[in-house]
């Protein structure tokens, strides 16, 4: 029996999500292949979080049809939510708490060993700075634990909300093989960086007040036209 194609990552079908009368997300239809890379593009206010956010069943689409994984949100978000790591604008970490204190959380939330947590923090650089409280680390180092916290337990799916936000260089090469491209996770990127989102994705998403203005591949100039 033959196997067929295999079935997209992420079916997006008409999209919608509002508070109150104010339109977030309206009309957005997608489709991600398994292991690609989707860039999201716009301004302020134009729904990329929002959007997110819906994908990491924090929020329920009030319209259209949304699949991810091969689970349909939201009846089947219990089924997704263990295969997607979600690395927000903020870090969702316990600030009076250490690094290893907080990737212990989720590890047991998860059933995995403290041997993975102690893996990660030295993948990530910050096995001197495991015991500070994360309140005291600075903020390119608190991005680097919740980077670990959103891959601790090897989720198939990213959704990353400016993940190099405070990194320098060296920080930011150590985290590729977590979030980047060679890490072989399917990728929801939203990025203000127009040249490097547009090299690294395979499919660029232009959103304008909630709309979907483009989706496929995109030029620099129609990006920037965006922020216009």
């Amino acid at each position: 029996m033959g196997t067929g194609a295999q079935e997209p990552a992420l079916a997006i079908e008409g999209l919608e999500r509002h508070y109150g009368d104010r339109i977030a997300l309206a009309g957005v239809t997608l489709s991600l292949p398994v292991g690609a890379t989707l860039a999201v593009f716009g301004a302020n206010g134009a729904g990329k979080t929002t959007l997110l956010r819906v994908l990491a069943t924090l929020l329920r689409p009030h319209g259209g049809s949304v699949t991810a994984l091969d689970a349909s949100l939201p009846d089947d978000a219990w089924r997704l939510r263990g295969r997607v790591g979600y690395l927000a604008h903020e870090a969702l970490l316990y600030r009076d708490l250490t690094p290893r204190e907080n990737l212990l959380l989720h590890a047991r939330l998860h059933g995995l060993p403290a041997a993975r947590v102690d893996e990660l923090i030295a993948q990530v650089g910050l096995a001197r700075r495991a015991g500070d409280r994360v309140r005291d680390l600075s903020r390119g180092m608190v991005q680097r634990v919740a980077a670990a916290r959103a891959v601790i337990h090897d989720p198939p799916l990213l959704l990353l909300d400016e993940p190099r936000a405070g990194l320098d260089p060296g920080a930011a090469a150590r985290l590729e093989p977590l979030i980047g491209r060679e890490s072989g996770r399917t990728r929801v990127l939203v990025t203000h960086d127009v040249d490097a989102g547009l090299a690294e994705c395979d499919l660029a998403l232009g959103l304008k007040l909630g709309r979907q203005v483009f989706c496929g591949r995109a030029t620099a100039d129609e990006v920037r036209e965006l922020y216009r």
